[in-house]
């Protein structure tokens, strides 16, 4: 699945997402694209509780680097600014949400039209288009 997306969700039974991402004991990363979805890993966790100890989080952000996005079911402001500043799109869902169903809606965003940090996300995954430049090339200019 070469042009795939990361996508992890916080989630303790990896069926549906019912974790706090500051909080969570685990995520399920997904390799997802228009047509298709992989199971990649599952990244553990202690006993995190929610107390507004922000030094656990990095941890979860290096294993959560190169995912396009990471679904939970809370997620604090500070962690939200951190997630983004490095590329990760937060989306808050339904408690009990499940996974396989939150990757069909993913897919169709996909295939109609990407949202803002999809689209984003899915021009930084496949990078600049070396052919791009000969096109621009052989363009007519004008000055």
């Amino acid at each position: 699945m070469e042009t795939a997306l990361k996508v992890a969700f916080a989630s303790s039974d990896m069926v549906c997402v019912n974790q706090h991402f500051g909080s969570a004991k685990a995520f399920a990363i997904y390799a997802v694209n228009r047509d298709e979805s992989q199971f990649v890993e599952v990244a553990q966790f202690g006993q995190l509780d929610q107390d507004g100890n922000e030094d656990k989080l990095a941890v979860k952000f290096q294993l959560l680097e190169g995912c396009a996005a990471v679904y939970c079911q809370a997620v604090g402001a500070s962690a939200i600014k951190q997630l983004i500043s490095i590329g990760i799109q937060p989306v808050k869902v339904h408690e009990d949400s499940l996974i396989k169903d939150l990757i069909i809606d993913l897919q169709a965003e996909m295939k109609a039209g990407a949202s803002s940090w999809l689209a984003k996300a899915i021009s930084k995954h496949k990078g600049v288009d070396p052919s791009r430049f000969n096109q621009m090339a052989d363009e007519e200019w004008q000055e």
